[in-house]
């Protein structure tokens, strides 16, 4: 994964909550913008999707703050980004924490479909005429439309790829915070390897065939080393437990 954390730039966002972002996102947007061109439509999918990734951690830094964990920055890389805290969260306040980024996501698709649905249904869909409607469709409305859609996938996409229980994923962190509610750390650890490992072996397979299908390549593999160490306890609950609480992608 793209993650090298060569700062290029740094700024105080939202929240008061300071943003720095990698080289490596950069490149990655001037490769996109080679591949697929300068023009309008590249540089707001590239805004769009950098964007959500942005909100998506700062939904974790939110989670943070609300409880009283302060927060040290929110990193963007190419390979998306992460919220590292500057104290130390339970495994109560890390569920919440860890669960605001997904949830986050899962809101902005909702807000750009109802903003689609009524731009259709209170703004163009009422003309009264074809030449009405036929002006109306000359106007910035249908291709805002447009876009409240794409955004609105991108965030659906987001949401649910966060939530695969892989490691550094939300989704593995929740999975392990989740049982450890019902067993110690370490067989949640475990287990949570074990679970992990499983969809680690069947993300490459997964991997061609999205590629194959769609031409979108995924610049993130979870590791598959990472896993059997902790499906055979071979990795300390300290050393996934420390993490948590610093770096949520």
């Amino acid at each position: 994964m793209l993650s090298d954390q060569t700062k290029v730039l740094q700024f105080r966002g939202l929240l008061g909550v300071w943003v720095e972002v990698s080289s490596t996102l950069i490149m990655l947007a001037l490769l996109f913008v080679l591949l697929s061109g300068a023009g309008g439509h590249t540089l707001v999918v590239i805004a769009m999707l950098v964007g959500s990734i942005y909100l998506h951690e700062l939904g974790h830094a939110w989670g943070n703050i609300v409880q009283g964990v302060p927060v040290r920055r929110i990193v963007l890389h190419g390979g998306g980004g992460f919220c590292e805290s500057a104290g130390t969260a339970t495994a109560r306040q890390q569920e919440f924490v860890v669960a605001m980024g997904p949830i986050v996501n899962l809101a902005l698709w909702a807000l750009a479909s109802l903003g689609e649905y009524y731009l259709w249904e209170r703004v163009l869909s009422p003309a009264r005429s074809a030449e009405e409607f036929g002006r109306l469709m000359q106007t910035i409305w249908p291709q805002v439309a447009v876009y409240l859609v794409l955004f609105g996938k991108i965030n659906l996409a987001l949401c649910v790829f966060n939530l695969l229980p892989v490691q550094p994923l939300d989704g593995g962190k929740l999975i392990k915070l989740a049982l450890q509610r019902f067993m110690p750390p370490a067989a949640a650890l475990k287990i949570a390897g074990g679970i992990g490992l499983v969809f680690s072996i069947l993300w490459w397979p997964a991997l061609f065939l999205v590629y194959a299908s769609t031409g979108w390549l995924l610049l993130f593999a979870p590791s598959l080393y990472l896993h059997l160490a902790m499906w055979r306890g071979e990795i300390p609950q300290a050393a996934v437990t420390n993490r948590s609480p610093r770096q949520f992608h």
